[in-house]
């Protein structure tokens, strides 16, 4: 959070019209074996009912797959068919954003790892998506 606060401050991602949202507990059922998977997400962009973007953060020790199947998990549950959902998954030392789009069948992009060791510093690309996806939702907004 350390990298990423910072960020979303200056994608003016902490101003209306979005609210962060911290620490959203989930619950689902899953159909094969009744299984029940409990997380919890650790941010969420809103803007009133369009959830922008779900974020899950994990120590720099882990790799950014540990987090794919819980924030891809939150992002199905997200009750907004309308628009795409986005998601972020971060370590403090890399990123990875994803876009779903629900349907019959729901289909997900992945990014490229983002580092902040990469030469140039990809920093500045993160920046750009994050301003972009607000830029984005703020279109949503004026046209809905």
């Amino acid at each position: 959070m350390v990298v990423l606060s910072p960020l979303l401050d200056l994608a003016n991602l902490y101003l209306p019209p979005f609210r962060i949202k911290s620490e959203k507990s989930i619950k689902i059922s899953l159909e094969d074996g009744g299984i029940i998977m409990k997380g919890k997400i650790d941010l969420l962009v809103v803007s009133e009912q369009i959830l922008l973007m779900a974020i899950e953060s994990k120590q720099a020790a882990f790799s950014l797959e540990v987090g794919r199947s819980q924030l891809l998990t939150y992002m199905l549950v997200n009750p907004n068919y309308n628009h795409a959902t986005y998601g972020l998954i971060l370590n403090g030392n890399s990123f990875r954003f994803f876009k779903l789009v629900k349907g019959e069948t729901s289909q997900y992009a992945v990014s490229r790892i983002f580092d902040i060791f990469n030469p140039g510093n990809d920093l500045y690309d993160v920046l750009s998506i994050l301003k972009n996806l607000a830029q984005e939702a703020r279109n949503l907004i004026i046209n809905d």
